[in-house]
């Protein structure tokens, strides 16, 4: 006769390990005409998508739109949000008072200000809901904007130096260093006191905003990285960073260490 089956007893059950990778949403460039159709569209570089791949993350790139219930979301469902490179702010948003000269030296985008006001709300919908954040050249310029800072519209004429920040023919490169505030989660990253960086921007933060501080200077005192002033008000983690460093990853470990900190952090 066959016995009556045996369940094991609940304390020695062993616990399912969770295998899902953290879903992080990823801002990308509109194009109001695209490659298929002439149709309003989508651009990213697979650089980022890879990146977070590598590290363990599930990349899902977001449309741009202005429904801040669809934003909301999307920002609900993930585990954190990347915000990319790409054009120019519109100085409308943050440049008060400048002179008409130097707001003409923002390279206009032809989306109309579409990707401005997309990520305007995401960052709002990230810090309210307390998600990740990793912000990339004009997305660590744009949380800066979001949180009531300013940006030089065009380094070479606002800040003039020695210091060549455009360099787009070293885009994989490290071109010049960046110092650290020791007490920094980037320091931490980097295991130093500094680190090298590649650097195609023309625009800069200028004025920091009031709940972020600089923690990397280039050479020039430029704002090569941003982070809260109180680690966590924010959010659970929150870095921005002028460079590229899906770009270094690869070679660099101090620039692979920011994108494992980041989806360490989503998970």
């Amino acid at each position: 006769m066959v016995g009556p089956t045996m369940s094991m007893p609940a304390a020695n059950r062993r616990p399912k390990r969770k295998t899902t990778r953290p879903l992080i949403l990823v801002s990308a460039d509109f194009e109001p005409k695209g490659v298929e159709f002439g149709d309003p569209s989508l651009s990213l570089s697979l650089r980022y998508p890879k990146a977070l791949a590598a590290c363990g993350g599930v990349p899902l790139v977001m449309p741009v739109t202005d429904d801040v219930a669809v934003v909301a979301e999307y920002v609900r469902r993930a585990d954190g949000v990347l915000l990319t490179g790409g054009d120019d702010l519109d100085p409308e948003i943050y440049g008060a008072g400048l002179p008409a000269g130097i707001k003409a030296k923002a390279r206009q985008t032809p989306d109309g200000g579409a990707r401005d006001r997309f990520e305007l709300i995401v960052v709002d919908e990230v810090l309210r809901q307390r998600k990740p954040l990793l912000a990339i050249c004009r997305g660590h310029q744009l949380l800066n904007v979001a949180l009531g800072g300013t940006l030089f519209v065009d380094l070479p004429s606002q800040k003039p130096s020695e210091t060549r920040h455009s360099r787009m023919d070293c885009k994989t490169d490290p071109v010049h260093d960046v110092r650290l505030a020791a007490d920094s989660l980037l320091a931490k990253l980097a295991g130093a006191r500094s680190m090298g960086v590649n650097s195609t921007h023309h625009q800069a933060v200028n004025r920091v905003a009031k709940k972020l501080r600089a923690v990397a200077k280039g050479p020039d005192g430029v704002v090569e990285a941003v982070e809260e002033k109180q680690p966590g008000e924010l959010a659970p983690f929150l870095l921005g960073v002028q460079f590229h460093p899906e770009r270094l990853m690869d070679r660099y470990p101090q620039h692979r260490a920011i994108f494992e900190a980041f989806i360490a952090a989503c998970g």
